[in-house]
């Protein structure tokens, strides 16, 4: 049985709150996640969040394989609703982590040009509008089905939230710092990052993450489950670190819910500071 606890990060100023929900994953329990994952949302409100986000495949559990396909929704489905409602309803933004999105029945504007199952995010707005959309562009093969079982997507989005320029990468993206150039170069400023990262590879996690965020000069934040399944157990470690690499909140792998503040200033403050991002040659 999971139990959560809240962690604060601390205040930096004038500034958007954040706040990670990592939350306990059950292998197929798609009912029981996502009240949990509406629970979060609401606790996060509480607490003054303007952003909540939450883990990748929270509803059915990344590393629950063989139920992909049972619980794939099209990306107007219940789970995504249901969220959605909630951000409209507590006037937050969420991030709803990921869901296996079934392609050929998604309908209108957010239909790809592809069938099949994809890794899917998306972020809502206080008001419940849909403000981004991301399928996850690198598929893990490393003793895991996903590379098999879904398509990557193809397009990068960003949109502002609280006056912060905002992107989405989904967990063995943070391997391939060229994505993140991308969105930097589109504007980010904060980039959210939805995963399912599981044991023993804890310095991969922390370091990437840091990685991603020093080079880039940006807010980067990592949101992990929590939770064993048969084949791999998640190391939690949701963290936020600053445009100089700083961790501002971080948690163990216990469910928890953090929440921090970040302030867009620092970002730019930082770029004009040590304008390594200026310095690029292309």
């Amino acid at each position: 049985m999971s139990t959560e606890t809240d962690v604060d990060g601390g205040d930096t100023g004038d500034s958007l709150t954040l706040a990670l929900a990592q939350l306990h994953v059950d292998a197929g329990e798609v009912e029981a996640n996502v009240e949990r994952a509406l629970a979060a949302v609401s606790r996060a409100a509480d607490r003054g969040a303007d952003l909540v986000a939450l883990p990748e495949l929270f509803n059915v559990g990344y590393f629950a394989f063989d139920l992909y396909a049972r619980n794939a929704e099209p990306f107007g489905g219940e789970t995504f609703t249901r969220l959605r409602e909630a951000a409209a309803d507590h006037g937050i933004a969420v991030l709803a982590g990921s869901i296996v999105e079934d392609l050929a029945a998604t309908e209108s504007v957010e239909t790809p040009a592809a069938d099949g199952f994809s890794n899917t995010a998306a972020l809502f707005d206080a008001d419940g509008e849909r403000r981004l959309v991301y399928r996850k562009h690198h598929l893990f093969g490393y003793e895991s089905a996903e590379s098999e079982l879904l398509v990557p997507g193809e397009t990068l989005e960003t949109a502002t939230i609280g006056g912060m320029t905002v992107g989405v990468t989904t967990c063995y993206d943070l391997r391939f710092p060229e994505l993140y150039r991308r969105l930097v170069d589109a504007g980010a400023e904060l980039i959210l990052v939805p995963s399912a990262w599981p044991y023993p590879r804890i310095e991969h996690w922390q370091t990437l993450s840091r990685a991603r965020a020093i080079e880039n000069q940006a807010y980067v934040a990592t949101i992990n489950g929590s939770g064993e399944f048969e084949e791999a157990t998640l190391l939690g470690r949701s963290s936020v670190y600053d445009p100089w690499g700083v961790p501002l909140a971080s948690s163990g792998d216990e469910a928890t819910l953090i929440t921090t503040e970040i302030d867009p200033r620092t970002v730019v403050d930082v770029r004009d500071e040590f304008p390594a991002l200026r310095d690029r040659r292309r």
